[in-house]
């Protein structure tokens, strides 16, 4: 069932399941909390999964003007407050890992552990790190036509034979609207602060076969953030909540709970 909280200037609109520890669940550029929806029953047995929309997302509309990764890391600081929480576990995959860390440098202390999954290291931009970046911004201008193969760099192939209604997914993409504008603009927005910064105990995820991000790009920030995990994850491609939920949960609970509940 969707509420709504009032975080900062915004009225967040989220989801609420489970009980024990805040797990908060941060989307990517173009999605909303319902890229979470078959991930949420696995972490719902252990946490109280937080799963929201960002501004100019889903059901959360914001101010006018295009927000910045700071606007959108100060919006999870305060929805973290706002439900009753002093600090939370976070999971960000793609863009949602960007502002995952933006969270992790911008409010350290409102983060108890932190998992990076799909995403690239802050203050860089996704252009300078992802070789495909042009063709990628190609398809999504061209959709919908160019939907199926839109699909391909996002699921694998294999996966997309078992679930072939995922190949016309990005058909569905809203026309051309100030929202989608000034959210383009928002996932364009970065951070003087490189992820070295964070102080939160990590776990980087990657898919090995993500067009998206690259599995070494991602892996790369675990050398950089002290201490941190590494995982790759075989045969798995960009969005790994709609693909591999138990797998991606299975991780998850495994560094959440260091007590060792098992997943």
């Amino acid at each position: 069932m969707t509420d709504f909280v009032q975080a900062g200037e915004v009225r967040v609109a989220f989801e609420r399941a489970g009980q024990g520890p805040a797990l908060v669940l941060m989307h990517g550029a173009e999605a909303s909390r319902q890229m979470f929806a078959a991930l949420v029953p696995h972490l719902a047995k252990h946490f109280s999964v937080i799963s929201y929309d960002q501004r100019d997302c889903g059901d959360t509309e914001g101010p006018e003007r295009a927000a910045t990764l700071a606007d959108l890391a100060n919006d999870a600081h305060q929805l973290i407050r706002a439900l009753g929480f002093k600090r939370a576990h976070v999971f960000g995959s793609s863009f949602g890992g960007r502002v995952a860390q933006a969270l992790a440098l911008l409010h350290p202390r409102s983060i108890d552990r932190l998992v990076l999954a799909s995403t690239w290291p802050l203050p860089r931009p996704y252009e300078e790190l992802c070789p495909d970046a042009r063709r990628l911004a190609e398809l999504r201008q061209g959709l919908p036509g160019t939907a199926e193969e839109l699909a391909t760099w996002f699921f694998p192939e294999d996966f997309l034979r078992q679930r072939p209604e995922l190949r016309r997914v990005f058909a569905n993409a809203r026309p051309a609207s100030a929202r989608s504008a000034r959210r383009a603009v928002t996932v364009t927005t970065t951070l003087d602060n490189g992820v070295a910064d964070i102080v939160a105990p990590t776990l980087v995820l990657a898919g090995e076969l993500d067009r998206v991000v690259p599995p070494t790009v991602t892996l790369s920030m675990a050398g950089r953030i002290r201490g941190a995990d590494a995982v790759l994850l075989p045969a798995i491609g960009h969005v790994t909540a709609m693909q591999a939920p138990e797998v991606l949960a299975h991780h998850i609970v495994r560094f959440l709970n260091p007590a060792g509940v098992k997943p």
